[in-house]
């Protein structure tokens, strides 16, 4: 494999969030935080000039980049051939937001939850729908290690003890921690925050099961939303009261009674499964 230079005459496009990573112990610390085994698929986001698809190849894995700047494609492209050629890269161009962009053909065999790896420096406008996207929605990944904005990181670790929707919502379908801040200067050009190395491992849709007898998961875990969305409506108000908007007050009675919760506790103060065993109370 070519050796590969950071920048191979790439102009970053402001656009489309990019910011080429350029740091080799950033590097080696994504690598160690994926717990990548040779037998694996790993789906890379945005691979940009290729920095970490080389570093990826190199631990033995099956790499789908999916990139959506065909200029970077057309460096990948001759950059990684033989891979290519090899089908040990599959590169496609395209959004990963829009539609199936992985399909039993690309890889092999069927992807389906839990039998592939998600590994990228994602652009930081794009975060929020890309855990939405993954974890949410059919098929996940067992594990996610992302390149974040590390005050996005902060808030899904809940760092200052105070949950949110976000969190909440990353902590239904795994366990968040960060890894490793990346310094602005570890990329080119340089954005004006600092990163995070973010690992998300242990995805699954094990927290719903038990919700209901009737329901399939999907429907389940629309139903956990909507009561989380509905206990953080009014920052400023209890939770309680912010779920009498989808509750009976006296049922709410019961459940709070059954969880042993705080009448005046607020929603950032309540933890994950909390909210799972609200879900559960709330038929």
């Amino acid at each position: 494999m070519t050796e590969h230079k950071p920048n191979p005459g790439l102009r970053a496009k402001k656009s489309l969030g990019q910011h080429f990573l350029n740091s080799p112990s950033a590097l080696k610390k994504i690598i160690a935080a994926a717990k990548l085994s040779a037998d694996e698929v790993v789906l890379e986001i945005g691979p940009g000039t290729g920095i970490l698809t080389e570093a990826l190849l190199k631990t033995g894995v099956k790499v789908i980049a999916i990139e959506k700047d065909a200029r970077a494609c057309d460096v990948l492209t001759g950059r990684f051939s033989s891979e290519i050629s090899e089908k040990r890269l599959i590169l496609k161009v395209g959004d990963v937001l829009e539609g199936e962009m992985v399909t039993a053909n690309d890889v092999g065999h069927k992807i389906v939850d839990g039998n592939y790896v998600i590994v990228a420096n994602i652009p930081y406008y794009i975060t929020g729908a890309i855990l939405e996207k993954f974890l949410e929605y059919s098929p996940r990944p067992n594990r996610m290690i992302l390149l974040v904005q590390k005050e996005v990181a902060e808030r899904i670790v809940a760092r200052d003890k105070k949950e949110s929707i976000l969190s909440i919502s990353i902590k239904a379908f795994g366990t968040p921690y960060v890894v490793t801040i990346v310094p602005r200067g570890a990329f080119v050009p340089a954005p004006n925050v600092d990163s995070a190395v973010l690992a998300i491992e242990d995805i699954s849709v094990n927290r719903f099961s038990g919700m209901s007898s009737k329901q399939p998961a999907e429907d389940e875990i629309k139903r956990f939303f909507d009561i989380v969305h509905a206990g953080f409506a009014h920052k400023r108000k209890y939770a309680r009261r912010n779920l009498e908007r989808v509750c009976d007050h006296l049922k709410l009675d019961t459940i709070w009674k059954n969880l042993s919760l705080d009448g005046k506790i607020r929603s950032e103060d309540m933890v994950m499964e909390d909210w799972i065993n609200i879900t559960k109370g709330i038929k």
